[in-house]
């Protein structure tokens, strides 16, 4: 067998191992190359995602701040609003100002109100007013049987109430066990009322968790309604007063005082009238306190009551009410607005006076229904006397207690404000003054922690693309 050498000028492959190992090197330098890649991915994706957040979350904090300035400029606005609108007492309506969407800056600032006839009107949707704290029972003046005419409320939870503000109360209700005594002074805020022994969140909400006057979804209506059950946030105040003076200082005739009436009645109807409407009230010329004659002094336990023995017509007493105080006192504490109170508190006022529950609701449904079908005839007192009639058991119940008013000197403004794009969210309550002439804040308190108060129509607008539109009266 022949033997072939090989030739030495053939020049050979690389081995197949080393190229094996250089491809795997290659392949192994691609797969740190892609996991490299892929972690800067990742952190730029995490990054980006993180200043995403940090965007909405600036975005959200500076709506948030824009809605708090808002509601500063609201307050204000308020302020004006009172102070050129509610004169002489009137209250005010929302047709006199904006109440809905009113636009400052970028943000908007709803005032959340009451419709007191709601129920009987079938609705169930926020409305948008100031609410009348005259409307309310005070808690100060009123009697455990107006009391217990309230939501949630017994004869025992009103006497608990009645200790805690009596200056000589006695009960013992175990305050002690709570780590506090009886406070035993006039109530100071509604809130106030979360300390007295058997008072709960209940009887201050209702079912009301929200306190804006109408049921949302997450609020079953107390023994299934369809319609809210306020608790005593909504129906009971400490901040209800009248003034018995002008807002220029000058003090009100006091119909007890005989020289101040026969002097409004001679500047109102002439002297000859004057001694008319006198004689008819028991007043002889020269009588009264400072008069120097024989007749007895004058005393008249209420405005109703003078209105009653006057004879005067309801036009003419009119002319003379706002002029017209039945103390020497500075100011009248926890007279209740006939014109304003819901059916709930005008009853319980009512019980409180004397009345049988039966017939004060009789009463209160006779008022409540002639006040809605007369709303330019409510310039005085002297309306109840129309609608029940002189005889009446209510009027003549009513006339016998300084008790009712038309006139409204305390407000209170319940705004949320939402700020720029529908971000943000503030709620603050305020209650207003304008009793010594000038509107004052006299309680403040933050809601923001109660949630949404605006209701679905609100919140469905401000979800659409275009927002709210500008409202047409910016400047009213």
């Amino acid at each position: 067998m022949t033997r072939i050498s090989p030739n030495p000028s053939v020049r050979r492959s690389p081995a197949p191992r080393a190229a094996v190992a250089r491809r795997a090197s290659e392949a192994s330098v691609l797969v740190v190359v892609l996991w490299i890649t892929a972690g800067l991915t990742a952190l730029v994706l995490y990054f980006a995602a993180s200043m995403g957040l940090e965007l909405r979350a600036s975005a959200n904090r500076a709506a948030d701040l824009a809605a708090g300035q808002a509601i500063e400029g609201a307050i204000r606005y308020v302020g004006w609003a009172l102070a050129n609108v509610a004169t002489n007492g009137v209250m005010t309506t929302n047709n006199l100002f904006v109440c809905e969407a009113l636009p400052i800056g970028e943000s908007r600032v709803w005032i959340v109100g009451r419709d007191p006839a709601a129920s009987q009107n079938g609705l169930n949707q926020v409305v948008f007013n100031l609410l009348d704290e005259a409307a309310k029972l005070n808690l100060n003046r009123a009697n455990s049987n107006a009391l217990v005419m309230l939501p949630g409320m017994t004869a025992e939870l009103a006497a608990a109430v009645i200790d805690w503000r009596s200056t000589n109360g006695s009960l013992s209700l175990g305050y002690a066990g709570l780590g506090y005594e009886a406070k035993r002074s006039p109530f100071e805020s509604v809130d106030e009322l979360r300390l007295v022994q058997g008072i709960t969140l209940d009887h201050l909400y209702g079912d009301d968790r929200n306190l804006n006057g109408v049921l949302d979804p997450d609020e079953p209506g107390l023994g299934g309604s369809l319609f809210v059950t306020p608790g005593l946030l909504d129906t009971t105040t400490v901040f209800s007063r009248e003034p018995n003076f002008h807002a220029d200082g000058t003090q009100l005739t006091n119909v007890n005082t005989r020289v101040q009436l026969q002097g409004l009645l001679d500047s109102a109807f002439g002297s000859g009238r004057s001694r008319e409407i006198l004689g008819r009230l028991g007043l002889s010329q020269g009588g009264g306190p400072g008069g120097g004659g024989g007749a007895a002094a004058p005393n008249f336990p209420s405005l109703l009551r003078f209105y009653l023995s006057s004879g005067l017509s309801q036009d003419d007493f009119e002319r003379i009410a706002p002029e017209l105080g039945v103390t020497t006192n500075a100011y009248s504490y926890g007279r209740v607005n006939v014109n304003t109170a819901s059916a709930m508190v005008l009853t319980a006022l009512l019980v409180g006076a004397g009345l049988s529950a039966e017939a004060a609701e009789g009463a209160v449904s006779t008022l409540v229904q002639y006040r809605d079908q007369n709303r330019s005839s409510l310039g005085s007192i002297a309306w109840v006397v129309a609608a029940l009639g002189r005889d009446h058991q209510a009027v003549t119940t009513l006339a016998g207690r300084d008790l009712l008013t038309t006139r409204s000197f305390q407000y209170t403004a319940d705004l949320v404000a939402v700020g720029p794009q529908g971000r943000g969210h503030r709620r603050v309550r305020l209650v207003f003054d304008i009793s010594d002439g000038v509107p004052k804040v006299i309680h403040r308190q933050d809601l923001s922690r109660l949630g949404w108060a605006l209701g679905d129509r609100v919140r469905r607008q401000l979800a659409e693309p275009e927002g709210l539109p500008l409202m047409a009266r910016d400047n009213p």
